[in-house]
């Protein structure tokens, strides 16, 4: 009898343990589990000066080129220079046989000998019929032809030394020599060759290479987007100053500075574009005539402005651009910006965002409009878009301080 009771009393037991854990765990179904917050990367926005550069192709030229030809007729009978090679102005190139050229100087020589002869006996005849003629002792025809003949002894000394000074410059040029300094092309004659006096054909070609031209073009439509700009006060101007930089055909930077030497007034009728030159120096000879290069020509630049990372815009179906940004109560909300154009891997932003506004990057399907986030801070690298995390406050990084100064490329089609 003892026995029963006592299994008796252990089952109650046991039923009122099983009833208040069934009775706890209801209660935990019933409350509600903690929400998470997304987690967002955001970039802080501030005002800063944005230098704009435009992309222009363009080819690379001598600054000067001389195609040598020979100025008299002959033989050539020694060429005295390095194919290739650097020649200073006034170096012989080629010598042509001088024999003949030799031979009209001293004929030209004995011509003026003999008319000065002729000049001592024509002024002393002169000079006795002008006595003469005072007294009148002899006939003014007799005077008259005694002054002629003085003055054509005269003028035939003039003539002589003039044909001498002829026949000295012909025989100088057979030495062909250097119009400028620079490099040598081949040479388009040999030895024994006959050249003729300014031949078609060019003797060899010399391109100044230590001074560079690079021809650039860019559209018309372009250029006037760009006065406009200007005349509006929303791109301002650098002034007489402009700078270029340059990028060769592999990519790398040319690292000399060049010198923008003339804007073309008028626009090619076949093509568009307008034309401008571009000179550099080329100490190293790294640039050859005709590389097809690309140069960064700087337009001006825009105070005051926003760059807003592109993978944080996107377009509204009625082409509005959007941003969402996080607020002062930690919370997502969308806005309509106001873009003016593309900057590298940025937006140029000038309306719908105030200084000091984080822009989401990340995270943004993440995150709702309207729900509470956590925002971890980035910085997003205006050249490569490569998001890295952002610097301590104290030590802005990537230019984002309030009175940074940014120099963006702003690549333009000009297909």
């Amino acid at each position: 009898m003892v026995r029963l009771g006592s299994d008796l009393l252990s089952r109650v037991v046991l039923l009122v343990l099983l009833s208040t854990w069934l009775a706890g765990c209801e209660a935990d179904a019933q409350q509600p589990a903690a929400r998470v917050k997304p987690q967002v990367s955001a970039q802080t926005l501030h005002r800063q000066a944005v230098t704009l550069s435009v992309e222009l192709p363009g080819r690379t030229s001598a600054h000067l080129v001389a195609e040598v030809r020979p100025r008299v007729t002959g033989i050539v009978r020694q060429r005295t220079f390095e194919e290739g090679g650097i020649v200073e102005a006034g170096d012989v190139l080629y010598e042509l046989d001088p024999t003949p050229f030799e031979a009209a100087y001293r004929n030209a020589q004995a011509a003026l000998q003999r008319a000065e002869s002729a000049v001592p006996s024509a002024r002393a005849r002169f000079e006795r019929y002008q006595t003469l003629s005072a007294n009148n002792a002899v006939s003014r025809q007799e005077f008259d032809e005694a002054q002629t003949q003085m003055l054509q002894a005269e003028a035939d000394v003039a003539a002589a030394e003039s044909a001498l000074e002829t026949a000295r410059i012909e025989l100088d040029y057979t030495k062909v020599r250097a119009p400028i300094a620079g490099r040598l092309d081949a040479s388009n004659v040999t030895q024994g060759a006959l050249v003729t006096q300014d031949q078609s054909l060019a003797l060899t070609t010399i391109r100044q290479m230590d001074i560079i031209n690079v021809d650039l073009v860019r559209s018309s439509a372009s250029l006037l987007a760009l006065n406009k700009a200007l005349a509006s006060q929303r791109v301002k101007s650098n002034g007489e100053f402009v700078s270029v930089e340059l990028q060769l055909e592999d990519g790398t930077h040319y690292p000399h500075p060049g010198k923008l030497q003339f804007h073309a007034s008028a626009v090619s009728q076949s093509t568009g574009m307008v034309s401008l030159r571009v000179v550099y120096p080329n100490p190293e000879g790294v640039l050859l005539p005709g590389m097809y290069v690309r140069a960064l020509v700087e337009e001006g630049y825009v105070e005051d402005s926003f760059l807003v990372p592109q993978r944080a815009v996107s377009r509204t179906p009625r082409g509005e651009a959007t941003a969402r940004f996080i607020n002062d109560q930690m919370k997502v909300e969308e806005r309509v910006i106001s873009v003016d154009r593309s900057v590298g891997n940025s937006w140029l932003v000038t309306g719908g965002v105030r200084d000091g506004d984080r822009v989401v990057v990340e995270g943004v399907q993440r995150a709702g409009i309207g729900q509470e986030v956590e925002v971890s801070e980035v910085i997003v690298d205006e050249d490569t878009g490569e998001v890295r995390t952002a610097a301590a406050p104290d030590a802005p990084a990537g230019g984002q301080g309030g009175d940074a100064q940014v120099s963006i490329r702003n690549t333009v089609n000009l297909q």
